[in-house]
């Protein structure tokens, strides 16, 4: 069973770097895999795509300050953020394409997986 669990989080000061991550244990391969998050008071939104030797994607708000990155020898997903600003609080995501499967109640198999979250407060 593949779970996925993201670290990195905390509070922060406006200006200020962190790192996220976001371990998959148990899986064998990572096909592709994303970074959401949801703002106080505002829906989830995308953040940053990669997909396994093809490359990434961000959101229009991401681009120049966020790096996602993939480690397929740790099984992690990476989120690099930079110059962060109190805009950027909120809880963070992880969510990934992963074998082996999982079968679900429906009988359905899926290859998705979802992380619980990371919350990140930046203060100004």
């Amino acid at each position: 069973q593949v779970q996925l669990v993201e670290s990195g989080g905390g509070v922060v000061q406006a200006g200020a770097s962190l790192t996220l991550s976001c371990k998959a244990s148990g899986a064998t391969r990572i096909n592709y895999a994303n970074w959401y998050r949801q703002s106080p008071g505002k829906e989830l939104e995308l953040v940053a795509h990669i997909t396994n030797g093809v490359g990434t994607e961000y959101a229009d708000f991401a681009k120049g300050r966020f790096t996602i990155s993939l480690d397929l020898d740790q099984s992690t997903v990476g989120l690099q953020i930079t110059s962060l600003e109190p805009e950027d609080t909120g809880v963070y995501y992880c969510n990934a394409d992963c074998n082996p499967p999982q079968r679900m109640p429906t009988g359905l198999t899926v290859h998705h997986y979802w992380g619980r979250g990371t919350p990140v407060t930046v203060s100004s």
